[in-house]
């Protein structure tokens, strides 16, 4: 196998290969990014739906109960091809990372709802009971009592599941959005081995997700060794 990968590197090492790959690195990035940046916003709003306590809110809180619960048990390949037939019936031509980029929104949300969630379970009941007595408005509370407090609670899980969705933007290629394992599958079938082609995309997402999980890491130390320090 060795000597099959040392014999095709100069055919597989070009310049149009090589970029392939960076575009293609590139698309999943940005699918990993938009994911967490819109999904850690609608997660947010999930959380922060879900703690209010008011009667008029309660279909907003059943709608986002349902949307967690939905897309948190669904496997993700299931949630891209519904997405991929439903915006095929509207008979547009939407781009297909527009419908992976919805489809990992969706699913990032539903996780990190819960995860935000857990945080601000974990700000205890006196806190919002006593911004409550001193008139602060929900959105307040959350904002200068709650927040400053959870996010220590809510960096580590999100971290984690930030590098394990960069894992999961891979079944993006199954609608054929050009990113990291579609290039690979290519690569392969342009006649380079399995090994060569899949090695190189596994190196790719290493690099890729290796340097945010030692920073996940060490926030979580850090966060844990001050935690330590307060208690």
């Amino acid at each position: 196998m060795w000597s099959q990968i040392v014999e095709e590197w100069p055919r597989f090492a070009t310049y149009y290969n090589l970029i392939f790959i960076a575009k293609a690195a590139g698309t999943t990035l940005a699918l990993s990014a938009l994911g967490c940046i819109l999904g850690s916003l609608i997660g947010l709003g999930l959380a922060v739906t879900r703690v209010t306590r008011a009667r008029w809110l309660l279909p907003l809180r059943l709608v986002a109960l349902v949307f967690t619960e939905v897309f948190r048990r669904v496997p993700f390949l299931v949630t891209l091809m519904l997405c991929f037939f439903a915006f095929q019936a509207t008979g547009y031509d939407i781009p297909l990372f527009v419908v992976a980029a919805v489809s990992v929104t969706m699913i990032a949300g539903a996780f990190l709802g819960e995860i935000i969630r857990g945080g601000f379970n974990s700000v205890h009941r006196n806190q919002w009971e006593a911004a409550e007595t001193m008139n602060f408005s929900l959105i307040d509370t959350i904002r200068l009592v709650v927040l400053p407090q959870a996010w220590r609670i809510v960096l580590p899980p999100a971290f984690g599941f930030f590098v394990m969705f960069i894992k999961d933007t891979a079944l993006a290629s199954q609608i054929g959005v050009i990113e990291l394992t579609y290039v690979g599958k290519v690569l392969n079938n342009k006649g380079f081995s399995a090994a060569l082609s899949f090695g190189v995309i596994l190196i790719v997402y290493f690099l890729i997700s290796y340097p945010l999980s030692r920073l996940g890491a060490h926030l979580e130390a850090r966060l844990a060794s001050s935690r330590h320090r307060r208690a």
